[in-house]
């Protein structure tokens, strides 16, 4: 509810007052308005997947958004392009470039939740999420790649003050409501993190097909450069806000966990499985008193029996699990010497 709020009566109505209040031309205007008032882009989903926020969370928000901005976005474009405009804008607009972005992106949501059901694999999730980190930053590539092409004739590096104050404003405005909002109402901290990831970003593909189907020739480099900017502002914005919740520890990556490694760690991914009722985790201690090395090793039930994650083999203890061990929460198994305790066997669901 808060992120349908920001995304759907906050954000429109800055980026209305900003509009008006700026007097900004109808290139840029009308852009910024498409920009305020679409829903939640995929890249939330990444930042959130990256930066190990409540990723469930993010893409449930992102699905849902995108399913009602197919009545509010039109919806509010509408009123606030006539309230500051004039009709003749509100029938320029390319309503086909609007309503394919959309289509684009809930077929991605939902073939991706379907496929992950399909398969129902853990190491399968694993890899789509290292996958769809990789094209995340794929496009930031593509679109710093592209805001470069646009320097030269009236792009985005040759505006007035007006502008980068204008299209900065309602990313800063959505991710400190997000975040004053979510902690107000209680929500845990990941959940924190991952709405305010959602209140600050915009589906700029969709400001980016309206500006290049909308706008002649002439103006075009002043229209995309709208939500080129824009994303550059999130990009920067959600950059500084996920390390510092990282480590503030508002995220589920341990705050002390390697850079590197924490990124490329879905511990989301890593803790469901641990959670799972099909699935029992074994630690394995050499040293009894609890200052040795620890391997983890996990068990899915399958229909022949109890069998080992072989994702398990290639991860060293969960972070989480491994933070309570630190914090006394939970207690070191002895350590398992003779060969014959070492041996699991699984018969009717039971162990031995």
């Amino acid at each position: 509810m808060i992120g349908l709020s920001l995304q759907f009566i906050v954000l429109p109505f800055v980026g209305f007052c900003i509009v008006k209040i700026l007097k900004m031309e109808k290139t840029i205007g009308v852009t910024l308005l498409v920009v305020t008032t679409s829903p939640g882009g995929s890249y939330s989903n990444w930042w959130c997947s990256l930066f190990n926020a409540d990723l469930a969370l993010s893409v449930t928000m992102t699905g849902i958004s995108t399913l009602l901005s197919i009545v509010m976005l039109p919806l509010n474009l509408v009123i606030y392009t006539w309230s500051t405009y004039s009709n003749e804008v509100v029938k320029s607009l390319d309503w086909f470039a609007l309503f394919l972005s959309l289509v684009v992106v809930l077929g991605g949501i939902t073939s991706g939740v379907l496929t992950s059901a399909w398969c129902n694999s853990t190491r399968f999730n694993l890899m789509a999420n290292k996958l769809g980190n990789l094209a995340g930053l794929a496009m930031v590539v593509f679109s710093a790649v592209m805001s470069l092409g646009n320097k030269d004739g009236g792009g985005v590096w040759n505006q007035d003050a007006t502008f980068y104050i204008g299209c900065a404003l309602p990313a800063i405005v959505g991710v400190t409501l997000a975040t004053f909002m979510a902690t107000k109402l209680g929500l845990e901290k990941p959940e924190r993190v991952s709405v305010a990831v959602e209140g600050c970003y915009q589906n700029t593909g969709i400001a980016t097909s309206v500006a290049t189907s909308m706008f002649p020739k002439a103006q075009l480099a002043t229209a995309v450069g709208v939500p080129l900017y824009y994303g550059m502002v999130e990009a920067f914005i959600l950059a500084c806000y996920c390390i510092v919740s990282w480590k503030s520890g508002w995220t589920k990556a341990p705050s002390d966990e390697n850079f590197f490694k924490m990124i490329a760690t879905s511990y989301e991914v890593e803790q469901a499985r641990l959670e799972s009722p099909n699935a029992i985790e074994v630690v394995h201690n050499n040293n009894p008193k609890g200052n040795g090395d620890i391997e983890d090793l996990v068990f899915n039930q399958t229909i022949e029996g109890y069998q080992v994650d072989e994702s398990s083999l290639q991860e060293k203890t969960n972070a989480g699990l491994q933070e309570q061990r630190r914090m006394g929460e939970i207690a070191t198994p002895e350590n398992v010497r003779s060969k014959g305790d070492d041996t699991l066997q699984a018969e009717a669901g039971e162990f031995t």
